[in-house]
């Protein structure tokens, strides 16, 4: 006779010590991210509850799948930038990057590299989730040859890359810097992610964490997130750079 209704639980500032979210797909229509510009909005709104007071837009760059040009993201970027503050989002824009796949047209990427950094100095790259494209150590090199400063996107997320092996230390040794997903730590991508996740921390191998927002049903995973004792412990134990830009 009667429905019961599992109450909405409210956002929680727990993020306010990483200062910036340095990933997340917020501008509409160009990646598998947000599908419009109210829901672009409303997931700006929700990273301001939670504790950030900046972000960092990323689109995905990845062959044949999103060819976007940054030219076309910049202006993107802008419009979004309008029409959150017209809408009296309150977080501040720290700037425009992409999240650029090791693909089979990244080589060309690097013949004329145009790519849009992070606080004017990272370049976040990701690999495939399902296998690492052969090749992908000579391009970082390649990369870090010519002055980028590399942030390997959710290592978590890898199935392929063994936290206990030597494949993680390589990458670290090699100059490259970590970045994990906030939301592997509530286990939003499973429980392997979420166990690989911590122990990267636990190593310290991670410099960043990003949210990697997509959409609302991210943004509400990670409202949820705000209320887990444990990543707030987090949060609060270990430093990353993420303010730094």
């Amino acid at each position: 006779m009667f429905a019961f209704f599992k109450k909405k639980k409210e956002p929680r500032p727990i993020f306010q010590p990483l200062g910036t979210d340095m990933h997340c797909h917020l501008i509409p229509r160009v990646d598998d991210g947000s599908k419009c510009m109210e829901e672009s909005i409303e997931c700006l709104k929700t990273l301001k509850a939670v504790g950030y007071e900046k972000v960092i837009i990323t689109p995905h760059f990845q062959y044949p799948r999103f060819q976007n040009d940054e030219d076309d993201i910049c202006r993107r970027f802008d419009e979004l930038k309008q029409q959150a503050g017209d809408a009296g989002v309150q977080i501040v824009f720290a700037g425009i990057g992409g999240e650029y796949r090791i693909d089979t047209g990244f080589q060309a990427r690097l013949e004329k590299p145009r790519f849009l950094k992070l606080g004017g100095k990272y370049v976040l790259v990701e690999f495939s989730l399902h296998q690492q494209m052969p090749g992908c150590d000579e391009m970082i090199f390649d990369m870090q040859m010519k002055g980028y400063d590399i942030i390997l996107a959710h290592p978590e997320r890898y199935p392929y890359l063994n936290v206990f092996g030597s494949r993680m230390e390589q990458l670290k040794n090699q100059g490259v810097y970590f970045q994990i997903n906030a939301l592997s730590l509530g286990g939003f991508y499973g429980e392997e992610a979420k166990r690989r996740a911590y122990y990267m921390l636990e190593q310290g191998w991670v410099e960043f964490m990003g949210t990697d927002t997509h959409n609302t049903v991210y943004a509400q995973a990670l409202i949820n997130l705000t209320h887990d004792r444990k990543v707030e412990k987090t949060l609060e134990k270990y430093d990353f750079l993420n303010k730094t830009i």
